[in-house]
């Protein structure tokens, strides 16, 4: 199926759904000027001073780095809690909000994302799953307690041209020992899930009340495969929207190459032609 083909037949189920369950990887804050960290060169772009290092993304997002350098784990992070607060969420978000507001069981949300933008888009926080959780809230270090959070209180100030933090760390409430974002990181058996799974037990109820169910899926790829997977489990009306990965078994949806923002709008212009 060639892609105007497919925006024409994913545009109709969009219309005939009564409920939107948007699945979203990374490539879905590219449009809103959020750097892609794709490959080496991609996360160096953003952080040469750890090209410098010699650290690749897999090295920062470790929990160990807490414990070894924790001024430049924490400028890292607080670069991108920075970022992220700065950011603005593209027009897509806000085309997704307008398509759920006309079906009766409205929209949910599960991301792999951390930035909180579909939070900042307007979408229910209520109704959002954050898989590998949010630098928007944090949790101790050594897991003193299973409780986490709001990150409002930390203004991180980092010297880019180190990424160390400037100022004062995040302390723990509970031990007073180091606070971290809550964030699956790599090899992190500490990480506090409990919001993650209240967010997943209210998926799973929503999802019983849909019965025309489309998901749209949005810059997931294959290199961290849990959202991809997550959406074809809700098949077979998958919309895979993925510059270069936008293959699907066809018994589970269709594929549409493009990034997030275009595509979206293309497929809001295809629905307007059908007169919804």
């Amino acid at each position: 199926m060639d892609n105007d083909a497919a925006i024409r037949q994913a545009a109709r189920w969009i219309c005939d759904a009564d409920g939107l369950l948007v699945t979203a990887g990374a490539g879905m804050g590219v449009d809103s000027g959020l750097p892609d960290f794709r490959g080496a060169d991609g996360f160096w772009r953003t952080y040469p001073a750890l090209r410098h290092y010699g650290y690749s993304f897999e090295d920062m997002a470790n929990p160990s780095g807490f414990a070894s350098n924790p001024s430049l784990s924490w400028g890292f992070y607080g670069h991108r809690l920075a970022l992220y607060r700065a950011t603005v969420p593209h027009a897509g978000f806000g085309i997704l909000c307008a398509w759920a507001s006309v079906m009766k069981q409205g929209a949910f949300v599960f991301t792999s994302n951390v930035d909180g933008q579909f939070q900042k888009a307007g979408f229910d926080a209520e109704r959002i799953v954050e898989c590998h959780g949010t630098i928007h809230r944090l949790q101790c270090v050594d897991a003193c307690t299973d409780e986490t959070w709001p990150a409002d209180d930390f203004s991180p100030i980092v010297d880019e041209a180190s990424c160390l933090l400037e100022n004062e760390m995040p302390m723990c409430p509970y031990c007073n020992g180091l606070a971290r974002p809550n964030i699956l990181m790599f090899g992190d058996w500490n990480w506090v899930d409990g919001n993650a799974e209240r967010q997943k037990s209210r998926l799973s109820k929503w999802l019983k009340s849909v019965k025309r169910l489309v998901v749209v899926e949005i810059g997931a790829g294959r290199a961290l495969p849990t959202v991809r997977r997550f959406s074809e489990c809700h098949g077979p009306r998958v919309i895979r929207i993925n510059p270069r990965e936008y293959w699907i078994p066809p018994d589970k949806g269709l594929g549409i190459s493009g990034g997030a923002s275009g595509v979206i709008e293309l497929l809001d212009n295809a629905k307007k032609r059908m007169g919804t």
